[in-house]
């Protein structure tokens, strides 16, 4: 079981490590710009933050994220999470760290965003890795704000099998009535057969045999610096405030 309501003082450390996959760069390079408050965890990259990987990334991205699980190899090794599609080296060695890592259940969250056509915001779970097949990927929503229009927004939700041959590539993006700045739960019912996507309450994708191995949720909010539209949207701030997170 797993409910977090963000009522405290701060962040569950116990459950949340405020970071955005640091093996691959540091603790200190990765750490999120957040703050829990009004009941909310509030995610956002302000202007001044740096590069997420600058001299690996292909492209120039920032990010901040939080995550229920850690795990890398020892500094040096290729071992660890959602690497580089080239790859990538240990660059600082994580403790093992497994605040929520369910597998099965029904997951919900509720939450908000704020992008323009340069950001993005996703939830997602990842396998630990702690054995190279288990990396794939399901992913609750991902919505970037060039698909966001007045009254709707095309929400990404569904499997990415990455290295592990048991999992078939199964995503869509599907455009919902919906306007992303006001809180809508966003939910999946994962069990052996199949992951079943829902916005509001309402079935939207299916996806058959997801993975069955203990995953960690990724929560993060990203700005693309190089895209088209950066001038235009130079000093915006990308927000995702998240009001409540279940698992059962």
């Amino acid at each position: 079981m797993f409910d977090d309501d963000f009522d405290g003082p701060g962040l569950d450390l116990d459950m949340w490590l405020p970071h955005y996959l640091p093996a691959w760069s540091s603790r200190a390079a990765t750490a999120a710009t957040y703050e829990v408050r009004d009941s909310c965890l509030r995610l956002w990259i302000p202007p001044e933050q740096g590069l997420w990987m600058a001299a690996e990334h292909p492209t120039p991205l920032r990010v901040s994220g939080v995550q229920t699980g850690n795990f890398s190899g020892p500094l040096g090794s290729t071992v660890g999470q959602q690497p580089l599609a080239g790859g990538s080296v240990v660059r600082e060695e994580q403790p093992f760290f497994a605040g929520f890592t369910p597998r099965f259940g029904t997951l919900e969250m509720r939450a908000r965003a704020v992008v323009t056509p340069r950001s993005m915001v996703a939830w997602w779970l990842v396998g630990l890795e702690d054995r190279p097949e288990r990396c794939a990927e399901i992913c609750v929503f991902e919505i970037f704000g060039d698909a966001v229009e007045p009254g709707s927004a095309a929400v990404g939700m569904g499997l990415h099998p990455f290295r592990d041959p048991r999992i078939s590539e199964d995503f869509a993006a599907v455009r919902l009535p919906l306007d992303v700045a006001e809180f809508h739960d966003y939910a999946v019912d994962w069990t052996p057969e199949r992951a079943v996507f829902s916005v509001d309450g309402q079935p939207v994708r299916s996806c058959p045999r997801p993975p069955d191995y203990p995953m960690q949720m990724m929560v993060a909010v990203f700005d693309f610096p190089a895209h088209d539209q950066v001038d235009a949207h130079a000093g915006h701030v990308p927000v995702l405030a998240v009001d409540r997170v279940s698992g059962s």
